[in-house]
């Protein structure tokens, strides 16, 4: 039986390394002139990226070790091909004179370090956020765009704060006495991913008619590339973590996935479907890239 289709909401998220051309090297190494037999062109962009890395102003994709990497390419009045990672992915500069293909087997040749150098970026971004949350009590928690009070009640005890508190602005979890961070961050987490099962499905109800389309399943992932993915089986995912982000965040992802249930691509089709429900797409779109999560989007 054929695996159903799978397209995937994904989130890209430094160093600037030169490198001498094809050409340049070729002068001092006539065997180094050449790309590698079987090495994958760089393709012209658009294109869409199932799983990989991605920029905002993509106009470039390559296929590196397996792995899409939507990149920038912009000429410049430098001497010799040079790559940077930055918050927005790969930025690919060369001279004037210098020709594609030989920009094609620059980026296939500094293929290890562009994606090491892209996946440390992303796990820098996330371990940033993540580490911005004190799993103790009374911390502050991001939720739904705003925050809520992390309250610890060990099992016997009673709670020390946060207890006036209206019951919308509290985390409550409960905890065996001289329980760790990490056993706290675990309470609070289960917390969140029920709070996000109950949203995500309140908002795929809501949506999905708007569109036209059903949805058969929803499942929470904890991906550390992606916000949410759809199978054209109907079997919805969204990243439980979209539980910190606004109302109108979250909505964007789920109207997005649910739009791939009609269109598996990112064609003008594609976005004219989101545009139907959701008119201003494109700044919840931009909001959502700013999230320092490390996720990224297509």
């Amino acid at each position: 039986m054929r695996a159903p289709l799978q397209f995937v909401l994904d989130f890209f998220t430094g160093g600037d390394p030169v490198v001498p051309t094809p050409s340049e090297r070729a002068a001092s190494d006539p065997a180094a002139g050449h790309a590698a037999p079987g090495a994958a062109p760089v393709g012209l962009a658009p294109q869409p990226t199932v799983t990989g890395f991605g920029h905002p102003v993509a106009n470039r994709h390559a296929q590196l070790q397996g792995v899409t990497v939507s990149f920038r390419f912009e000429r410049s009045r430098r001497k010799s091909i040079g790559f940077l990672v930055g918050p927005d992915g790969l930025v690919v500069r060369a001279p004037n004179w210098v020709p594609l293909r030989e920009v094609d087997a620059a980026v296939q040749e500094k293929a290890g370090w562009i994606l090491a150098k892209l996946q440390q970026f992303r796990e820098r971004q996330t371990e940033q956020f993540q580490k911005a949350i004190e799993w103790r009590h009374g911390a502050e928690v991001p939720f739904l765009g705003r925050t809520v009070q992390l309250c610890v009640l060990e099992r016997g005890l009673g709670r020390v704060q946060g207890q006036d508190l209206p019951p919308e602005q509290v985390l409550p979890v409960t905890v065996p006495p001289g329980a760790s961070v990490t056993q706290v961050r675990d309470a609070a987490q289960v917390w969140l991913k029920k709070q996000a099962k109950v949203l995500f499905e309140q908002r795929l109800q809501h949506f999905a008619p708007l569109l036209g389309v059903r949805w058969q399943k929803l499942s929470l992932s904890s991906a550390s590339t992606r916000w949410g993915s759809a199978r054209t089986d109907g079997h919805i995912r969204l990243n439980w973590r979209l539980i910190h982000l606004p109302i109108s965040q979250i909505d964007y992802v789920v109207v997005h996935e649910l739009a791939h249930l009609r269109e598996m691509n990112h064609s003008p089709r594609f976005w004219e479907t989101v545009g139907e429900v959701m008119p201003d797409y494109a700044q919840r779109r931009k909001a959502l890239r700013q999230v320092p999560m490390g996720l990224a989007e297509d």
